[in-house]
């Protein structure tokens, strides 16, 4: 039906000589201190694509016919790799003995994953894709993970979609948003560890991959260390406890192995005030091994994950209640009760197929996944904003007011404010109990959401066509049905809702009774549905200090919605389904890399790939009708990178430069606007947007002795805006019947001027250098210094369209709104530069079998306080209102930030026996 679906890379004409004669490279590993054989240890020389592994007794044998000095690696899950320099000379080369330590820092990942599991994917921070590099052992990579998370880095500027991340070589990325779900599987820490990464565009054994790099996570049990594992932990990040137990059965002489594991984390309070959490996860894993080469695993998932949400908050908030300040909750009974609250499970089922042999490597996978997201927040009509740091309700609010200064107002709303910052749930209670409104609610608290029913099948293989030759092809078909609506999850002591918009006083559904009740569906009500059919091969080829990979992929997408609501602001498209929406996209990337010596070797990297618009920037409003964003582009990503390796006995590193351009980007926002042309909700639609990503990355690692090391890491990169993009606003309702017939519709407000702005995209620099002590009695200590500098707010692109310069009162220009005057209004400034010291250790024993390992770390040792991110609000939309709100030094709709955790702590205990 679709041409094209393998896209079959060139097959270069070459030569290359068959003479050399390969030789063995053997020895035997040994677990250190018992000297018990580590059966499937990986050796493998650096910079080349030779590997071997441990048997049963732990020995290897790797063939080669390289000659000069290299660093052979002897690396296995949960061991400190062992790097051993050796002279090749074409003979057989016996290295003996090789004895591996357990890596007493392994927990540091799950310190990591305190992180990537509660905040790096919360829509309302920057979505970060540090959790992609939990299996790297590159010092950059790993730096920008532990280190440089806590202040959300983005390596490259990269958002985490352009990564795939893949279980049992199935991708995960979701089709709403392109992003990883890592609460789909957070807390299994255990069964997750035996992950294979891939930088960049480098070639994979397992997908074509995104820019940012691909993780595929093995769940099969007899990757993994066989044996219980029991763990416990504390901290005061996101959650302040945590119990995890696992049990992995290993092989055993009938072909089955099974694993099963489970965690529970909680915290009645986070870091941040009101924040909740309340998680638990469950897994269970069954392996048959059917002989040598084939297998089958049947994989079971739960993961749920509740947790109370926070907010960006101005810098007037923040100098009034500090940075833990969290608007969204309250005290209701004397117990904490947070309004926006995120409910993740989406529990899955996965059947996977193994085919392992000398020639080739097959994996066949299905899951099945069907849960929901919920979201909850506050309703109201007829009422005030509840919302403790509504503009109405700050001193800056009665400063700006446009009679005059009322001081004296100022200072009594401050002090209410700061005695009172809190949610008031029982004014709430209240309001809804006034007899006048019937029983109906002026208050309510309904849930966001999004029940979705995925299938995925994915077909992977990999042939060693010949002794240089390496040919990888896939196929994957996936299909979604999302279900997404609102449900009033309580209402406050009334006895219904009203379905209605509060703003144009039009119902949300002209079909279904205005009065809704608890678990019932109000305001929008309508299903995605999306498919894709994806499939890819690539070729590689080694001729020794020459290697070199091309890889092609093709994609066939289609997207429908279908509403089960008849809005009444938009009777004609609001019900029914939409028109098939297809795309098909094709991508080719490839790369060659140079060894000048076995300790030097360079690699030239280049993709080009054009990619569907997200399904969340389809539609102009999904809620509300079937609306296609006009002009809908596929989107092209180009991209560049240059590396040098450089791997001595005592000295490693990488040097790295790169170009990426994103171009045709779609982008939809939603806020409330006062602007030149109206004053409404708009949905603001972004089209022919670019935007460009250049920089470097250094890390380099020491061995000063045998238990120090040291390590520097630097990452300088510009992120900008690259095109003045074209942009529409769709106003949605108005406040009265005749505003909302003259504005209610699209306006075109031409392009934004927005070239050259800095992307927000965290910190563009960061610089860190670390030094680790590791004794050998087994306990070990490091340190690391960060700097981190150059990072930006989101700005506001409706204020930088031609429609801020129009006085809505007139239709004209404001007088005094020239060139210079809107530049510094609009000028762009970075927040704060910062440092930051982390500290880790550990220490292990071995008793009586058992082993027994404590992690502890220290994030931001002198609890420095510093803004990870923010963006302009975009209410005040012409120049007059920005100008006036500004005058005072303390705007009303100033920007909002978000702060990072000041000093925070992690400690683990594990047991392993």
């Amino acid at each position: 039906m679709y041409k094209g679906i393998f896209l079959i890379p060139i097959i270069f004409f070459f030569s290359f000589s068959f003479g050399q004669t390969n030789y063995s490279l053997s020895g035997t590993v040994l677990n250190e201190p018992d000297n018990q054989p580590i059966k499937g240890a990986i050796i493998s020389i650096e910079g080349e694509f030779l590997e071997a592994s441990t048997n049963l007794e732990g020995v290897f044998d790797l063939r080669t016919n390289l000659n000069g000095e290299y660093i052979l690696n002897v690396r296995f899950q949960d061991y400190e790799t062992k790097r051993i320099p050796v002279q090749l000379e074409g003979k057989a080369l016996d290295l003996g003995r090789i004895y591996l330590k357990r890596d007493i820092s392994m927990d540091q990942q799950d310190n990591l994953i305190t992180l990537t599991d509660a905040e790096l994917l919360d829509d309302e921070s920057a979505s970060n894709s540090l959790g992609l590099l939990q299996a790297t052992r590159d010092v950059f990579l790993s730096r920008a993970a532990f280190d440089f998370g806590q202040a959300f880095f983005r390596v490259r500027g990269y958002d985490s979609q352009q990564g795939e991340v893949l279980l049992n070589g199935i991708p995960m990325n979701k089709i709403y948003d392109g992003r990883p779900q890592w609460n789909n599987w957070g807390g299994l820490n255990d069964i997750t560890r035996n992950q294979e990464y891939t930088n960049g565009i480098e070639a994979s054994d397992y997908t074509f991959g995104g820019i940012l790099g691909n993780t595929n996570i093995d769940l099969r049990p007899s990757g993994l260390r066989p044996g219980k594992r029991i763990s416990s932990s504390v901290s005061n990040r996101t959650y302040t406890g945590r119990l995890m137990a696992t049990y992995n059965s290993g092989m055993n002489a009938n072909g089955l192995a099974y694993m099963l594991s489970g965690s529970r984390r909680c915290a009645k309070e986070g870091y941040i005030d009101g924040t909740l959490y309340d998680a638990y996860s469950l897994s269970g894993q069954l392996e048959y091994k059917i002989n040598e080469s084939n297998s089958v695993l049947l994989s079971g998932i739960l993961a749920s994950n509740r947790r109370g949400r926070s907010s960006a908050i101005t810098e007037e908030v923040f100098d009034l209640v500090g940075k833990k300040y969290n608007p969204y909750w309250g005290e209701q009974d004397g117990k904490i009760r947070n309004s926006r609250e995120r409910n993740i499970s989406e529990p899955m089922i996965m059947l996977n197929y193994f085919h392992d042999s000398k020639k080739m490597n097959l994996s066949l996978g299905m899951v099945y996944q069907k849960g929901s997201h919920e979201r909850s927040r506050l309703g109201y009509k007829d009422a005030p904003n509840p919302d403790p740091t509504y503009y109405r309700y700050m001193p800056s609010f009665y400063i700006n007011s446009p009679i005059g200064a009322n001081f004296i107002s100022a200072e009594m709303a401050e002090n209410s404010f700061v005695q009172n910052p809190q949610l008031k749930w029982q004014n709430l209670y209240n309001a809804n109990s006034n007899s006048s409104l019937g029983g109906d609610a002026a208050y309510q608290l309904y849930n966001d959401v999004v029940s979705d029913e995925q299938f995925t099948a994915n077909l992977n293989v990999n042939f060693q066509w010949a002794e240089q030759v390496k040919l990888d092809l896939g196929i994957m078909n996936r299909y979604l049905k999302s279900h997404n609506f609102a449900e009033v999850d309580d209402l406050l002591g009334a006895n219904f809702y009203t379905d209605i918009d509060p703003f144009s006083n039009t119902r949300n559904d002209i079909n279904t009774d205005l009065e809704k009740r608890e678990g019932e569906v109000l305001g929008y009500n309508y299903d995605f549905k999306a498919s894709e059919l994806r499939a890819y091969s690539q070729l590689s080829i080694d001729l020794n200090k020459w290697k070199l990979f091309v890889a092609g992929q093709f994609n066939h997408q289609i997207f429908q919605r279908i509403g089960h609501f008849q809005n009444e602001r938009f009777p004609e498209s609001s019900l029914g389904p939409s028109g098939n929406i297809p795309f098909s996209n094709f991508g080719v990337k490839g790369g060659i890399t140079h060894a000048i010596t076995g300790r030097h070797w360079v690699t030239l990297q280049g993709a080009l790939i054009n990619k569907a618009p997200l399904l969340q920037n389809i539609f102009v409003n999904p809620r509300e009708s079937n609306t296609i964003v006009p002009n809908l582009q596929t989107e092209n990503i180009s991209t560049l990178d240059v590396n040098y390796f450089l791997r001595l006995p005592n000295l490693t590193g990488r040097l790295s430069g790169y170009y990426t351009r994103f171009q045709n980007l779609t982008d939809v926002n939603f806020f409330f606007v006062d602007s030149g042309v109206g004053s409404d909700f708009v949905q603001e639609v972004l089209t022919d947007l670019d935007k460009l990503h250049l920089g470097t990355e250094l890390g380099l690692e020491y061995q000063l002795s045998s238990t120090v090391k040291l390590s520097w890491v630097s990452s300088i990169g510009k992120y900008i805006f690259a095109s003045d993009p074209s942009v529409t606003i769709n106003f949605d309702t108005a406040s009265a019947e005749e505003d909302l017939i003259n504005i209610q519709g699209s306006q075109d407000l031409g392009l934004a001027s927005i070239k050259g702005y800095k992307l927000a995209q965290g910190p563009q620099k960061a610089f860190a250098l670390g030094m680790e002590y590791r004794d050998p009695k087994y306990w070990w200590v490091g340190m690391t210094a960060n700097y981190l500098a150059s990072n930006y707010a989101n700005i506001s692109t409706i204020t930088r369209t031609k429609s801020f310069y129009l006085d809505p009162e007139t239709g004209q220009n404001f007088p005094d709104a020239t060139e210079e005057n809107v530049n510094a209004l609009l000028e762009q400034k970075p927040l704060d530069n910062f440092y930051l010291l982390n500290l880790v250790g550990g220490k292990s024993w071995l008793k009586k079998g058992k082993y027994v390992g404590v992690f502890a770390s220290i994030n931001n040792l002198f609890d420095t306080t510093f803004r990870t991110g923010g963006y302009e609000q975009s209410r005040n939309g012409n120049f007059g209102q920005l100008r006036k709100d500004n005058l005072s030094g303390s705007p009303s709709f100033a920007p909002k930030y978000w702060y990072g955790y000041g000093r925070t702590y992690f400690l683990n205990l594990a047991i392993s026996f």
